[in-house]
């Protein structure tokens, strides 16, 4: 029998990824129940899961309704439900594993945080960085002093091309009105990670950010149609073509969100209707596709955070200088830790090696971060709730300077978003 029993809301991408722990780990982990309002997502989560169908619901009301047993919640569901969800699964007596952002609105995000103390439950935020072999490895070369008092910081958050358009064009987010702004979706994450690995708070920060791109002015020719399948004039030039990238034969994300058939006469079918399908210069996006945070920290530290959606691979780019040596880090296909001394020869700091995939092992420490704070409560990486509150509220203040170009004091910031604790 398993340690803990849980449910899952939203059986996508995310939702699959954690709950497949249960699978490696049987002894720790079992799934009892998921609530998914599409069909062919939710049978094949219940049947990799042995789930029977009174176990299997369309939606997390149903789900608590139902009072399944499960002790904990993975919330995977779509960012706009993560409020209402979360707080009923908290007073319905669950300790939940939430994934990243807590949600799109700023008091909501004070809310969950406030009902979660209240009534004493572990609500833990994806932010699988800080559980990463890299991120790890970096941490510990700050705390050891190797590179002297911290002067500053430079972070890229380099999205490739077609993951910018696939996610934040085409996909789920591509809409603050349906999402999140893209600085809380896709880095809320990188001020987390920058946050613990620095041990300090931001003291003001500003930032600039546009949709430069991804707009209809730009289409390459005025006859481009709404849909990649619909006579494309420029289709066999433009990186961007939908039938070449999505129409393959290959299994897994990105794939398997057009059809999870992985058929390529299937996929061009399922992109004649799927959002997947559109061209990227006649959607209904409106998130920037590139932004620049300044920040500074506490302690005179100043750091930049930059989000590119035209990067030429996947990868996050780090440079720290400090009074005694640089470090130069890249986390991607590559895991690199170079560590610059200013009065010594240049380090390489190792890597753990992982066969575990998922951000870079993250997922899977993350999964066994959270099963071990419901265990012990919560340890130094643990990303509580209230530790998460302050990557949001970094987030939602940059937006506010990119929108105003004004200049954020983050300590009135916090005072006046936090009033109504």
């Amino acid at each position: 029998m398993a340690e803990f029993e849980a449910v899952v809301f939203g059986a996508g991408v995310r939702g699959t990824i954690y709950a497949d722990y249960a699978l490696d780990h049987p002894e720790e982990l079992n799934i009892v129940a998921v609530a998914e309002p599409d069909a062919e997502r939710r049978e094949q989560f219940a049947r990799n899961h042995s789930l029977r169908a009174d176990r299997c619901f369309s939606s997390w009301e149903e789900l608590l309704t139902a009072g399944t047993n499960g002790q904990v919640l993975i919330n995977t569901t779509m960012d706009r439900m993560h409020h209402a969800s979360t707080i009923a699964a908290i007073k319905a007596g669950y300790d939940v594993l939430l994934e990243k952002p807590m949600a799109p609105l700023l008091p909501e995000n004070v809310e969950l945080v406030t009902v979660a103390e209240q009534h004493g439950r572990l609500l833990q935020i994806c932010h699988v960085l800080r559980y990463t072999p890299f991120a790890q490895a970096v941490r510990r070369v700050i705390d050891g002093g190797t590179l002297g008092r911290i002067t500053s910081l430079d972070h890229r958050e380099n999205l490739a091309y077609w993951h910018m358009a696939h996610s934040f064009v085409r996909g789920n987010w591509r809409n603050s009105e349906i999402a999140s702004p893209m600085i809380l979706t896709k880095c809320c994450h990188d001020f987390d990670l920058l946050g613990w690995l620095l041990r300090r708070r931001v003291r003001r920060l500003n930032s600039f950010g546009s949709l430069t791109h991804f707009t209809s002015e730009n289409a390459p020719d005025p006859q481009v149609p709404l849909r990649c399948s619909d006579g494309c004039p420029v289709a066999s030039e433009c990186k961007y073509d939908a039938t070449r990238f999505y129409g393959q034969d290959t299994e897994g994300w990105p794939f398997d969100l057009v059809t999870p058939v992985a058929d390529r006469e299937a996929r061009l079918e399922a992109l004649k209707v799927s959002p997947y399908g559109r061209c990227v210069y006649r959607c209904d996006n409106n998130v920037v596709d590139h932004q620049t945070v300044n920040m500074e920290y506490e302690d005179g530290t100043t750091a930049t955070l930059v989000m590119n959606g035209q990067g030429y691979e996947e990868s996050r780019n780090l440079r720290i200088d400090g009074t005694r040596a640089t470090l130069i880090a890249r986390f991607g296909e590559k895991q690199e830790i170079t560590v610059y001394h200013h009065s010594g020869p240049e380090e390489k700091i190792p890597v753990q090696a992982s066969d575990e995939s998922g951000h870079g092992a993250g997922d899977t420490g993350l999964m066994r971060g959270f099963l071990d704070a419901l265990r012990k409560g919560p340890g130094e990486s643990t990303t509580t709730a209230r530790e998460s509150l302050e990557s949001h509220l970094l987030a939602f203040a940059a937006e506010q300077s990119r929108l105003q170009y004004n200049v954020i004091d983050m300590e009135e910031f916090r005072r006046r978003n936090q009033a109504h604790e």
